[in-house]
């Protein structure tokens, strides 16, 4: 039995593709904002939000949705369905479909492309977006060793260590050690067992290939991220940790600072805080959600710092 039951769950399909959604909680008034839980990378299903929803669904309503490729949404076998326009517009016709107006949208890791799209090209949709560990392209780099890795991910260089597994060959050569090295990455503070337990049984509702095929729908962004986050309106807040061993910290600085967002970072925090210190992470989104019901637009805020101590 799970923490918190959905009150209603349904489906949205589009071009024959089936995405499964939940919701939870009411809205306090017609004009509240709801909570949308994007989906991150289709590695893991919308669980990878479960200490999120029972908090945040005693306030408000709490939307989530498992990705195209792994939950209880459909797994298609073609690239074009995995492009950002498509997963960007899956969070579209699950508000539509929930009667949603407007919401809190918060990303995890790459779930920030989506986010991004939203809060630029859909603004009367969102009220405020928490961006958790972004990993949006163009933040910036991620040091000579990976950046090489990342290079070679269409080349098969034989090589499964480090992360030279991140790499499609290496995935379809060896999916479950990519799992593995991966998570040890994302999740590594101490005592993160059974949340690096989670991780690897969600990473079994996909697999290699959907991964590979994520990845080869990947197309360059139309315009700079700095144009891109000029169109963002809404109030932000990054939220980064120090020990963030997938994505750098400064990756979360930069955003902030071009959203004109306030930067909230975890100490020794690592690439999963919603799992890992989901307390903290519980309060900063109800922060905003305080903030978006308001209507308040706060103006460029100066950075935040938390310690886990």
């Amino acid at each position: 039995m799970k923490a918190r039951e959905p009150d209603r769950t349904g489906v949205v399909e589009r071009d024959g593709v089936r995405v499964a959604w939940r919701e939870y909680g009411e809205l306090p008034d017609p004009d509240a904002p709801a909570v949308l839980l994007l989906p991150t990378w289709r590695i893991v299903s919308a669980e990878v939000w479960k200490l999120q929803v029972p908090f945040l669904a005693r306030r408000t309503r709490v939307l989530t949705f498992d990705p195209r490729g792994n939950g209880l949404s459909d797994r298609p076998r073609h690239r074009e369905a995995y492009g950002r326009e498509e997963l960007a517009q899956d969070a579209i016709d699950v508000l539509d479909a929930t009667g949603t107006r407007r919401t809190v949208v918060v990303g995890l890791s790459a779930g920030n492309e989506e986010a991004l799209t939203l809060a630029a090209e859909h603004p009367e949709r969102v009220a405020a977006w928490v961006a958790i560990a972004p990993s949006i392209r163009g933040l910036g780099d991620y040091g000579e060793e990976r950046a090489a890795a990342f290079a070679r991910w269409n080349e098969d260089t034989g090589a499964d260590d480090g992360w030279d597994r991140y790499n499609r060959y290496s995935w379809l050569r060896d999916y479950p050690g990519f799992v593995t090295f991966f998570f040890d990455q994302a999740v590594n503070e101490p005592r993160s067992t059974k949340l690096v337990e989670d991780l690897v049984g969600w990473s079994r509702g996909t697999d290699a290939e959907i991964l590979v095929l994520g990845e080869l729908a990947l197309k360059p962004p139309r315009t700079s991220i700095e144009e891109q986050t000029a169109a963002v309106r809404c109030p932000v807040v990054v939220v980064h940790g120090t020990r963030d061993g997938v994505v750098p910290h400064a990756h979360g600085a930069r955003l902030a600072e071009l959203t004109g967002g306030t930067l909230v970072t975890f100490e020794g925090s690592g690439h999963l805080p919603q799992g890992r210190d989901p307390v903290a992470v519980n309060r900063v989104i109800d922060s905003m959600v305080s903030v978006a019901g308001s209507g308040f637009r706060p103006g460029r805020p100066t950075p935040a710092a938390r310690s886990r101590g």
